[in-house]
């Protein structure tokens, strides 16, 4: 944990606005996939399924909400705060906030292995916006670590 908390702090030297851009890039196409879902959601609608068959089984499952919250709301909220902190970093150099985005992203990897296990073991279905935003979430994370390893400032 002590690690962990020390490589928060370290700086990340030389990251470019490009790295900013990709990840703002990214987290936009998350947040606009998420966005959709809970809109649709608080309409009481399914939306189509045109590469799978089963949006309607995943979307209506007890896993699709979490504490009477929509999951695509959480999932919205977290590509929100990749978003700012991308955005922060490209109009102030933020670093905190880039550093806070980057490592946030496990989060969403790890909610996305999580949720791809439900509908392969448990829901027994496959949502294809659930899919690419597990895509998404992990194409994030995957480019996020690959920035901190390249541009962690080491001691």
């Amino acid at each position: 944990m002590k690690n962990l908390k020390q490589s928060l702090k370290k700086p990340l030297k030389g990251l470019p606005i490009s790295a900013a851009i990709t990840i703002l890039v990214i987290a936009l196409v998350g947040f606009a996939d998420a966005s959709y879902l809970t809109l649709e959601h608080f309409r009481g609608v399914t939306p189509p399924c045109t590469l799978t068959t089963g949006c309607d089984t995943v979307l209506n499952s007890p896993f699709s909400v979490f504490f009477g919250i929509p999951v695509s709301l959480l999932g919205a909220l977290f590509y929100l705060t990749v978003m700012i902190g991308a955005f922060s970093y490209i109009e102030s150099r933020n670093e905190t906030m880039i550093r806070f985005a980057l490592w946030f992203t496990i989060f969403g990897f790890l909610a996305s292995v999580w949720f791809v296990a439900l509908q392969i073991f448990i829901i027994h279905s496959y949502c294809m916006y659930c899919l690419i935003s597990a895509i998404t979430s992990t194409t994030l994370f995957v480019v996020s670590m690959e920035f901190i390893k390249k541009y962690h400032e080491t001691y």
